[in-house]
């Protein structure tokens, strides 16, 4: 929710690709994530765990992903209902170490690594289900002058770096 017009990209990505899962992320209220909702988002993530929001969507057909940091947070988000966790933030916590570290008390705990992310392969290796990607493919300089040629390229090699790295931890 961070992104300037956020909720508005959010709809026209849900009505221009209608296949897509198209999700919302550092939603930090209900009414955030309500507004989210309405615009079509099919999951929502945090970096923190927001209880409420945890509450009013376990049990619907909207995805929610609270954030965790340490052990006790993880175990605390999942205790409340959270079906996935996302691990923030994960390369200054110790990267893929760190969720290696985590999977180890914590193995039915599916995790999506997030934060300054570029390489898939090594977190899906150390037990993670998921990785946020924006980092890898939001160049910033790219981003910069709107060079969205580039911005797609990183999209598809990202796309095809996690796929191979599934299907070899399949």
């Amino acid at each position: 929710m961070t992104t300037p017009n956020a909720l508005e990209v959010i709809a026209e990505l849900v009505q221009g690709y209608p296949s897509a899962v198209i999700g919302a992320g550092t939603v930090l209220t209900s009414e955030d994530a309500k507004r989210a909702e309405l615009a079509g988002a099919k999951f929502l993530m945090s970096p923190a765990t927001v209880k409420d929001i945890l509450d009013s969507f376990k049990d619907g057909p909207i995805l929610y992903i609270p954030g965790a940091m340490t052990p006790t947070e993880v175990l605390n988000a999942h205790a409340l209902g959270a079906k996935i966790v996302k691990i923030y933030p994960v390369t200054v916590l110790g990267g893929e170490q760190y969720i290696r570290a985590l999977k180890s008390p914590f193995r039915d705990i599916p995790m999506v690594a997030s934060q300054g992310i570029t390489m898939v392969e090594l977190y899906i290796s150390m037990g993670a289900s998921a990785v946020v990607l924006s980092d890898a493919i939001f160049n910033k300089s790219a981003m910069s002058i709107r060079d969205f040629g580039v911005i797609k390229k990183l999209a598809g090699l990202a796309a095809l770096k996690g796929a191979a790295a599934v299907e070899r931890w399949l």
